[in-house]
C-alpha cells in the first residue's frame, strides 16, 4: 500500500472534483452563505450594544435603565435571529453534504457496474466496500465541518478585524501579528497527521476485506479448524488499525490545546494593552469599548481554533475523497464500437480464429486457439484445473477481450457487437450461484421481468425446482436473503437453472451447472438440458466426464491449448489424455 501523502496536484484534483459535485447545489450554498453572513454580522453587532450598555453603568447603584433596557431587548432579538439563522444554515449544510454523499455513492456504484472484470478481479472486495461506505462517510463529515465552520470562521475573522480596526488600530495590529501563530502550529500538526489518516483509511479497507472474507467462508474456516489463525490475522490488522488511529487522533488532538494556549496569550496581551489605553484616554477608548474590543479579540481568535480543527478533519476527508474518486474515475470497459450492430435472430455459429490471451503479459495462457462451432452443436470443454476452460467462457461472453485473433458469432466479430446484445444471446449457469435479496419470482425473472406465472412455473418444472418452491412459506413470493439466504446450494443452483429455462436464449454456457445437485435430480435436469439444447449452440464446462458423453464435440484443454478434439468414443479410442482423465474417474482403485 502506498503511504505517501497526497501531492499538491492530487489535492487540487480532488478539490476540483468536490467542487464539481457541489456545483449543482450552488443555490443552497449561496443561501447558506447568506445565513452565515447574517449570523456573523449580528454576532459582531451584539458586543457593540453591550459595550454601550456598560458605558451607561455610571457607578455602583447608578445605572441608566431607560437607555440600557432597550439595548438589552435589542441583544435578545439579535440572539433569537442568530439562533434561527444558524438552525436554518445547519439544516441546509446537512442536506448539501448528504446529497453530495448520495451522488458520490451513486456514481461509485454505477461505475462499479461498468468497470472491467480485470480491475474487479484484482481488487479486494472489502476494500471497494470500504471506499463506498466508510470513506464516503468520512468525506461527508469533513464536508459538513467545512460548511458549518470554515466559511463562518472566515467571515468572523474578517468581520472582527474590521470592527477592531475601527475601535483601536494599534491593538488590532498586535492581535493580527500574534494570532497567525496558531495557524502555523495547526498546519504543522495537520501535515504530520495526514500520513496516519491515510494509513488508517487503507487499513480500515483491509480489515473490512478480511471480515467479509471470513464471514463469507465461515464453513471452510470451521471445517479446517482455522478459527484461531483467523483471529490472529484479524488481531494483526486490528492492532495496526489501532496504532494508526491512535497516532492520528493523538497528533490531531494537539491542535486545539496548542492553538488555545497561543490565543489565550494573545487575549492576555490585548487585555493588558487595552487597560493601558483606557487609562491613557478614558473618553476616546472607554471601558465599554475595551469590553467590546476584548469580545472581538476572543471572537477573532476562536475561528482559528475551529479552522485548525477543520483543516485536520479536511486532511482526513480529502484522503478518503481521493480514494472514492479514484474508484469513480477508473477506466470503464472499452466502449462499444461506433458501428456495432445488434445480433438479430442469432443462428449460433461461433468461430474462434488464432486467439491469444493472457491475464498477465508475462504468462501466456491461450495461444493460437482456433475453433469453429456450427449452429446447434454441443461443445464440451474439459481439462485439469487452470487449463483455460473458464477463461474461454470469459472470452466468449466478452468479459475480457482477446489479445490477438478474433471471436465471431454468425460471421460478425463480437467486438463489432454491443456487449449487451452479445450477452443477451447467451444463457449462462455457473457453478458459483448468484441470487439477490428479493422474492423467488424476482430471481427467476431476472432475464424476463414480464414473464407470466404460467411461464415461470413451466420453467421451474423443467428445472425440477417447482416442487421445493411450492413448499416454501409463500411459494414464488417467498423472500430470500442475500445469496439465497437459507436455501441449500443445490436449491440455489436449481433456481439459476430455472432462470435460464425461462429465457431460452439461442446459445448456452453451462459451467458445472449441476455440481451441487444430487445424482437423481441431475439425471432429470440433464434430460431437461438435452431438450433445451436442441437447436441451440451450447458450451458445457464439466469435470464429471460422464455428463458430456453425448456432446457433438469435446475439447480437451491443457495449458491454454486444445490438445485433443472429437467425440467421446473417438477420444477414448485414441487412448490419449482424455482417455486417461475419463478412466481415472471410473478406476475402482
Amino acid at each position: 500500500m502506498a503511504n505517501q501523502k497526497l501531492s499538491s496536484g492530487q489535492t487540487r484534483k480532488t478539490l476540483a472534483t468536490v467542487l464539481r459535485y457541489l456545483k449543482r447545489y450552488r443555490l443552497q450554498i449561496i443561501l447558506s452563505a447568506l445565513l452565515a453572513a447574517l449570523s456573523v454580522g449580528l454576532t459582531l453587532y451584539i458586543p457593540i450594544v453591550i459595550g454601550d450598555a456598560i458605558d451607561h453603568i455610571i457607578a455602583k447603584g447608578n445605572v441608566n435603565f431607560p437607555v440600557i433596557i432597550p439595548l438589552l431587548v435589542r441583544v435578545a432579538v439579535c440572539a433569537l435571529v442568530i439562533a434561527l439563522s444558524q438552525w436554518l444554515m445547519s439544516t441546509l449544510n446537512n442536506k448539501i453534504a448528504f446529497r453530495v454523499v448520495h451522488d458520490t455513492r451513486n456514481a461509485a456504484f454505477r461505475r462499479i457496474q461498468r468497470l472491467p472484470l480485470s480491475y474487479l478481479d484484482k481488487q479486494p472486495v472489502g476494500d471497494i466496500v470500504s471506499r463506498v461506505i466508510a470513506d464516503v462517510d468520512q468525506f461527508a463529515d469533513g464536508l459538513l465541518l467545512g460548511f458549518t465552520q470554515l466559511f463562518t470562521g472566515i467571515l468572523t475573522i474578517l468581520g472582527t478585524l474590521i470592527f477592531m480596526l475601527t475601535l483601536h488600530p494599534l491593538i488590532t495590529l498586535l492581535v493580527v501579528v500574534l494570532t497567525p501563530l496558531s495557524l502555523f502550529v495547526a498546519r504543522y500538526i495537520a501535515t504530520h497527521t495526514h500520513d496516519m489518516f491515510k494509513k488508517q483509511s487503507e487499513t480500515r479497507g483491509e480489515q473490512t476485506a478480511l471480515i467479509e472474507e471470513m464471514i463469507g467462508n465461515q464453513k471452510v474456516v470451521k471445517a479446517f479448524a482455522h478459527e484461531d489463525e483467523a483471529v490472529r490475522d484479524f488481531d494483526k490488522v486490528n492492532e495496526r488499525l489501532k496504532t494508526y488511529s491512535l497516532k492520528a487522533i493523538f497528533f490531531s488532538s494537539l491542535v486545539n490545546p496548542c492553538t488555545r494556549f497561543i490565543n489565550s496569550m494573545v487575549y492576555a496581551g490585548v487585555a493588558l494593552s487595552g487597560a493601558f489605553a483606557v487609562m491613557a484616554d478614558p473618553i476616546g477608548f472607554s471601558v465599554g469599548r475595551l469590553s467590546c474590543f476584548l469580545s472581538y479579540a476572543n471572537q477573532y481568535t476562536k475561528p482559528f481554533n475551529e479552522i485548525s480543527g477543520v483543516l485536520t478533519e479536511l486532511q482526513n476527508a480529502l484522503t478518503c475523497a481521493s480514494r472514492i474518486f479514484d474508484l469513480i474515475e477508473q477506466p470503464t470497459e472499452s466502449a462499444d464500437a461506433e458501428d456495432a450492430t445488434d445480433i438479430d435472430k442469432t443462428q449460433g455459429n461461433v468461430s474462434l480464429a488464432d486467439v491469444h490471451f493472457s491475464y498477465d503479459e508475462d504468462r501466456p495462457l491461450i495461444r493460437g486457439f482456433s475453433l469453429d462451432v456450427k449452429p446447434g452443436q454441443r461443445v464440451a470443454i474439459v481439462g485439469p484445473t487452470g487449463c483455460g476452460k473458464t477463461t474461454l467462457i470469459n472470452l466468449l461472453m466478452r468479459f475480457y477481450d482477446v489479445k490477438a485473433g478474433s471471436i465471431s458469432v454468425d460471421g460478425q466479430d463480437i467486438r463489432q457487437i454491443p456487449r449487451r446484445s452479445l450477452r443477451q444471446s447467451y444463457g449462462m449457469v455457473l457453478q458459483d450461484t448468484w441470487l439477490r435479496s428479493g422474492t423467488i419470482r424476482e430471481n427467476i425473472t431476472m432475464g424476463r421481468p414480464n414473464a407470466t406465472q404460467e411461464e415461470i412455473e413451466t420453467a421451474a418444472r423443467a428445472a425440477h425446482a417447482h416442487s421445493f418452491i411450492r413448499k416454501l412459506p409463500n411459494g414464488y413470493d417467498t423472500v430470500i436473503g442475500e445469496d439465497g439466504g437459507s436455501l441449500s446450494q443445490g436449491q440455489k443452483q436449481l433456481l439459476c437453472i430455472t432462470r435460464i429455462m425461462l429465457c431460452l436464449p439461442p446459445m448456452l454456457i453451462l459451467d458445472e451447472a449441476t455440481s451441487s445437485i444430487d445424482t437423481r435430480t441431475e439425471l432429470k435436469i440433464q434430460d431437461a438440458f438435452a431438450r433445451m439444447m436442441k437447436g441451440r449452440t451450447s458450451f458445457i464446462v464439466a469435470h464429471r466426464l460422464s455428463t458430456i458423453r453425448d456432446a457433438d464435440v469435446i475439447l480437451v484443454m491443457r495449458d491454454g491449448n486444445v490438445i485433443e478434439q472429437g467425440k467421446h468414443e473417438e477420444l477414448l479410442a485414441r487412448g490419449g489424455f482424455y482417455a486417461d482423465l475419463y478412466n481415472s474417474q471410473f478406476d475402482p482403485t
